[in-house]
């Protein structure tokens, strides 16, 4: 092989390497997250390792201009949420999607994105919390399906956040909310107490073309990994019902 041949070579495998390496990564951004149909997903949320402060500040120049229709939007809270106090935070936008995570400390649990059902309720408020909950039972749903399959300390983790959200209504679950809304709404909501970030996907994107990657409440300077060497509290067994008298005995 001469040389020249030999570089052309090289270089042709060179090109063929990258394009692979840059759709493997491209693919991990967007795996789990609510069905974007393309590659060109908006991520909605920080960037890996991005300072905090810095994603915070520049997000109020991604919304969109007063008079532009609504636009996707993931409203991130600044603590797990029960689903009453969630449906307040984001009263005056559409919701579409929700992150469910179930808070523990030291312990890297699962972010589970779900689709709110549509519900028949006249009260908007009264709506969103009621698909918050059915939601949230989709997810303990999923937390459940893992705990079956899973061993060691994953398995544990899944029967904790299963127990977690199929318990009460009032478990605070909630991270964050899909929206879709324009600027006016979108300052409201921003403005509340208990909202931490307002990430709006530019105009013209459409519900599925975005990647949701929330900023989770212990990230305070950057958005890199959270610790995962806390303890993993027993799920506490549920008695088994006493057996039912037969008619005629005692």
């Amino acid at each position: 092989m001469t040389a020249r041949r030999f570089w052309l070579t090289l270089g042709c495998l060179a090109v063929v390497l990258l394009g692979v390496a840059w759709v493997a990564g491209t693919q991990s951004l967007v795996a789990g997250r609510p069905a974007p149909r393309s590659l060109d997903a908006v991520r909605l949320g920080p960037s890996p390792g991005q300072p905090v402060a810095g994603y915070l500040a520049g997000l109020p120049s991604r919304w969109p201009l007063a008079g532009v229709g609504p636009v996707p939007a993931l409203v991130q809270f600044d603590g797990e949420r029960d689903a009453a106090s969630a449906a307040r935070l984001v009263a005056g936008a559409a919701p579409a999607n929700a992150v469910f995570r179930v808070p523990l400390p030291r312990v890297q649990t699962a972010l589970r994105f779900e689709p709110l059902p549509v519900v028949d309720l006249p009260d908007p408020a009264a709506s969103t919390q009621r698909r918050l909950d059915l939601a949230r039972l989709t997810a303990r749903s999923a937390a459940q399906a893992q705990a079956a399959r899973l061993t060691g300390r994953p398995g544990e983790v899944a029967r904790f956040e299963a127990a977690a959200l199929g318990g009460s209504p009032a478990a605070r679950c909630v991270l964050a909310v899909l929206v879709d809304a324009d600027r006016a709404a979108l300052e409201r909501v921003a403005a509340r107490p208990g909202v931490r970030a307002v990430d709006a996907a530019p105009p013209g994107t459409p519900l599925a073309g975005v990647a949701l990657a929330p900023l989770l409440p212990e990230q305070t300077a950057t958005a890199g990994p959270v610790p995962d060497d806390g303890p993993v509290p027993a799920v506490p067994a549920v008695p088994a019902a006493p057996p039912s008298p037969v008619p005629g005995s005692g």
